[in-house]
Parts: C-alpha cells; sequence; structure tokens
C-alpha cells in the first residue's frame, strides 16, 4: 500500500515542504530518489512522480527548493522564483545538498542508495548538484537546462548523470546539448543523453500545450524517458 507524507526540514532561516511517498508493506531499507520540481515549485505532478517511485519500490521523495508556501501562481511569478536562484546556484546547490540530507535520515532509506531526478529548472538542480562532485547513485534531468555555474569548474563529476532530452526543446537548443556534453566529458563525468525527435520542452507534463513556447506534452517521449530512467536507476543502485 502507498503511503504519503508531508515532511518539514529546515536550513538556516529557511523552511522547506517536502512530500514523501513508500510502499508500506516492504519494512527494508530502500534507495530514495529525489524529485526536483519545475520552475513553479513542488506541485501536484512532482507529488505523482514520488508515488510512482513508491510503486517502483523506491521512496520518492518530491523536495522543496524554493520554501514552504512559496509557489509560482503565474508564469511570470514562478519565472521570478527560479531567476532568483538560477543568480545564486551556491544557493541552489545548498538547498540540493539539504535535501540529500533530508533524505538519506527518512525512515527505511538506504543512505548508500540515493537518486535523484529533475524536470525542466529541475533538471538543473540534479545536474548542478552532480556537479559539485558529491557522489550519489545517479541524477537523471528531464528537459532540463544545462548552463553550468561559475564554480565547481574544475571538480570532477563522479554521479552517473542520464539526460533525457526533446530535440526541439526551444530552451536548450542543440549547441547548449553539445555545450553539456563537452562538459561533462571535461570533466570525465559517466553521462548517457537520450534525445527524442520531434519532441519540445515539458514532454513529460500532460499539461503542458503551448506550442507556441514550444512546449508540447509527448505521450511517447515521456513513455520512452520514464523506461530508461527505470532502466538506468535499476543499474544504478545495482552498482551502490
Amino acid at each position: 500500500m502507498i503511503q504519503t507524507k508531508r515532511i518539514i526540514y529546515n536550513e538556516a532561516d529557511n523552511t522547506f515542504e517536502g512530500f514523501v511517498a513508500w510502499d508500506s508493506t516492504a519494512t527494508a531499507k530502500r534507495p530514495v530518489v529525489l524529485i526536483s520540481h519545475a520552475f513553479s515549485g513542488q506541485l501536484q505532478f512532482e507529488e505523482n512522480k514520488a508515488v510512482e517511485l513508491a510503486k517502483l519500490g523506491y521512496i520518492g521523495f518530491a523536495i522543496d527548493i524554493y520554501g514552504k508556501g512559496i509557489r509560482g501562481k503565474t508564469r511570470d511569478e514562478s519565472k521570478r522564483l527560479m531567476d532568483a536562484l538560477d543568480a545564486d546556484r551556491k544557493t541552489l546547490l545548498k538547498r540540493m545538498q539539504l535535501s540529500v540530507k533530508t533524505a538519506k535520515e527518512l525512515q527505511f532509506v538506504d543512505s548508500t542508495k540515493i537518486g535523484a531526478i529533475g524536470f525542466c529548472f529541475g533538471g538543473k538542480c540534479v545536474l548542478d548538484l552532480a556537479r559539485s562532485g558529491d557522489t550519489i547513485s545517479g541524477v537523471v534531468s528531464f528537459h532540463g537546462l544545462y548552463d553550468a555555474p561559475e564554480f565547481n569548474k574544475d571538480t570532477k563529476i563522479n554521479t552517473p548523470i542520464l539526460v533525457l532530452h526533446g530535440w526541439d526543446d526551444p530552451l536548450a537548443p542543440p549547441k547548449d546539448i553539445v555545450m553539456l556534453g563537452k562538459e561533462l566529458t571535461s570533466k570525465s563525468a559517466p553521462w548517457e543523453l537520450n534525445a527524442y525527435g520531434h519532441t519540445g520542452h515539458a514532454f513529460t507534463n500532460p499539461k503542458a500545450n503551448t506550442p507556441e513556447n514550444g512546449l508540447v506534452y509527448n505521450e511517447d517521449s515521456n513513455t520512452k524517458g520514464w523506461n530508461r530512467m527505470k532502466v538506468f536507476f535499476e543499474t544504478a543502485f545495482t552498482k551502490t
């Protein structure tokens, strides 16, 4: 039976609210997968992913990067929230690292088996976690954003990375993919890229339907990406 709960976690003067899902019929320790949210903040979409991960036998942890109750209610408001952390990548990374620390302390978590996935802005967040040099079992970016921060430029990446990308994504054109590939190669990262043709940004979100902005749900690419993620973590958690 899948159980869910909200948890509060803190750092300094900041309070965050996460969402955890797990299968209560299993009592053994198991891997945890963090879900890093898109630019509006942690919403039902990320919570649903936590439940889906729990059905796979993991603990799903939808993390909160903005803070408890801080969510974008409009596109402009969401962009302002994202831009503030995009301009302060060190704070972004600290919040990701706090989320990992919190995940390791959850009941039934095998602290040696930590994964993370992220969507859009969340893809950038999980890539930055890998870029830090911290080692976890693996990270997966779904239609992420690929620009690197101005620090950790010479840090070796030890965490396996899977990038799931829509080739027609206007927020990450082909030149950005080439840039990312060169960066990850130069940092000796174990990385893989799957690019889906005729696929734009937000291809995993059934509510995405603004083709004029390049945001369109693609059921086929979504299914392919999720299935590749499942195999990726099966392998990653076996190795750790």
